[in-house]
C-alpha cells in the first residue's frame, strides 16, 4: 500500500515474526475499538504525570524544582519515540514509556505559560480536544478524505516544519533564532496558525492508519502502536495551540 506517511510502508502491516499478514477477524488483529482503548489508557498516563507535575508548581519559586521533570519529558520521550517508530514491536512496552515521559513534559509546559498567561491552559485544552472530534467527524462522514496527494501535502508540509524547527534550534547555539518563530507580530501569529492547521491535519493521517490498519488484520501490537502516533500528534497540536494562544494574549 503506498502512502505519503513516513509511519507507513511495505511491511508495516506485516506480522514482525512470520513476515505475513494477520487475518482480518483474527483475535490476534489489530481493530479500531482496541486502538481507540489503548488510546485513552495512554492519555491517562500522559494525565497521571502531567497532573504530578502540575501539582509541584507552588509559585514562580518552584519552577527550578519543575525544570528537570519538563527536560526528562522532553528528551526521554523523543528517545522512547524514535524506539517506538523503529522498532514496532515493542510499542506495548514503550507507547504506555513515552506516555508517562511526555506528561512529565506537558505538564512543566502548562505551568510554564498558566503562570504567564492564567487561563490559558483550559483554552488550549478545549480547543485540542474538539479539534480531535471535530477532524474525527469529519473524517468518519467522508467530509475529508486521506488522498494520496493529501498524505504527500501534510507529509511534506510537516518535514517542512521540522526543518524549520531544527534550523532554529542549530542557530540557537549561536545565540541567533528565526524571529517569526518566536515573534508575537502577524508574522509570528501566522506562522504559528498555519504549524497547528498542520498538526491538526495529521490527525486525519493516523486516522487514515488506524482504519487501514484494522481493515488489513494489522498484528495486535500495532493497536499500541497507532494509539501512539495518535497521541504524538495529540502532544504537538496542543503545544502548538499553546504557543498560538500566548501570542495573541501578549499582544493584549
Amino acid at each position: 500500500m503506498r502512502s505519503g506517511n513516513p509511519a507507513l510502508n511495505a511491511n508495516t502491516f506485516l506480522d514482525a515474526s512470520s513476515g505475513r499478514v494477520v487475518s482480518a477477524g483474527d483475535s490476534t488483529a489489530m481493530t479500531i475499538n482496541g486502538t481507540v482503548n489503548k488510546t485513552a489508557f495512554l492519555l491517562v498516563m500522559v494525565l497521571i504525570t502531567a497532573v504530578y507535575t502540575w501539582s509541584r508548581y507552588a509559585g514562580p519559586e518552584s519552577i527550578p524544582a519543575i525544570m528537570p521533570m519538563v527536560w526528562l519529558g522532553a528528551i526521554g520521550g523523543f528517545v522512547v519515540a524514535l524506539v517506538t517508530v523503529f522498532k514496532k514491536t515493542w510499542a506495548p512496552i514503550t507507547a504506555p514509556l513515552y506516555a508517562l515521559l511526555e506528561g512529565f513534559f506537558i505538564g512543566g509546559i502548562s505551568v510554564l505559560f498558566e503562570a504567564r498567561y492564567p487561563g490559558i491552559v483550559m483554552q488550549a485544552v478545549g480547543l485540542t480536544f474538539g479539534t480531535l472530534a471535530a477532524l474525527l467527524m469529519a473524517y468518519r462522514s467522508g467530509l475529508i478524505r486521506a488522498s494520496e496527494n493529501f498524505k504527500l501535502g501534510v507529509v511534506a508540509a510537516t518535514g517542512g516544519i521540522a526543518l524549520l524547527y531544527l534550523a532554529n534550534i542549530v542557530m540557537g547555539f549561536f545565540g541567533h533564532s528565526i524571529g517569526f518563530i518566536h515573534d508575537n507580530g502577524w508574522l509570528g501569529i501566522g506562522f504559528s496558525a498555519v504549524v497547528v492547521v498542520v498538526a491538526a491535519l495529521n490527525l486525519v493521517l493516523d486516522f487514515d492508519f488506524i482504519e487501514a490498519g484494522a481493515e488489513a488484520g494489522a498484528p495486535k501490537y500495532m493497536e499500541w502502536f497507532g494509539a501512539f502516533g495518535l497521541v504524538v500528534t495529540l502532544v504537538w497540536l496542543y503545544i502548538e495551540i499553546l504557543r498560538l494562544l500566548s501570542k495573541l494574549q501578549s499582544r493584549n
